[in-house]
This record gives C-alpha cells, structure tokens and sequence, in this order.
C-alpha cells in the first residue's frame, strides 16, 4: 500500500508542477485574475498533499486499514478537488462552464480535511 502512496504522491507532484507552469505561462493570457488564482489554489492543494503522500509513504510501516484508508482518502480528495477546479476554470474560461463540478470540489475538500482527521486520529489513538 506504501508503494501506491509514493506512487500518486510523486505523479501529483509532478503534475503539480507541470500544471503549474501551465497556469502561469499559458493560461495567464487566457485567464481573469480571479480565475488564475483559483488554478492556483488548486495546483497548491494538489502539491501539499502529494507532499503528505511521500511522507507516509516513506513512514507508514505497517498496511493497516487506517493507513490504507488515509492514503485513498487524501488521493480522491486531491483528485475531486484539485482536479474539479482546473476543469471548471478552464471551461469557464471557454465560456462553456461545466456546472457539474461546482459540487464535486467542496466534496473533495470535505476529503482532504477527512484524510487530515484520520491522521490526527492516527497520531492521537495509536
């Protein structure tokens, strides 16, 4: 299970950046002010929490349930929220918004803060 932490971790990572880059090279002709920094909230969760991955990755010993629960936690959140923002900024950006994922972000926010819960559990309990 550690090996499919690293593993989205570092792919977050590295898209992170990439994304990144993206944003500020490319989109930012394309791109209102306000819609710029919502990419950029985005790429900037997606990047601390491919952080959070490596790091339990590396430092989870065991495969409990716990632990397999928080890795699969914090890579859906990443994918519905992160993901969910740059999808809706750059249709918007089109003029062609797609309305379905406005609910889907703050469900993968609800994700991440989850994962961050059961983490604090984790350090609190066991």
């Amino acid at each position: 299970m550690n090996q499919i932490a690293l593993i989205f971790g570092a792919t977050f990572g590295l898209l992170a950046i990439i994304l990144g880059a993206f944003g500020a090279h490319l989109l930012k002709k394309k791109l209102t002010q306000e819609q710029l920094q919502s990419f950029e909230t985005g790429v900037k969760y997606q990047m601390y929490h491919a952080i959070i991955l490596v790091v339990l990755g590396f430092n989870f010993k065991d495969n409990s349930s716990l632990n397999t629960s928080i890795f699969y936690v914090f890579i859906i959140g990443i994918i519905l929220f992160s993901f969910s923002i740059y999808g809706l900024v750059i249709s918007s950006s089109k003029n062609k918004k797609i309305k379905i994922l406005g609910p889907i972000t703050p469900i993968g926010g609800l994700f991440l803060v989850l994962g961050w819960l059961l983490l604090l559990y984790k350090f609190i309990v066991i």
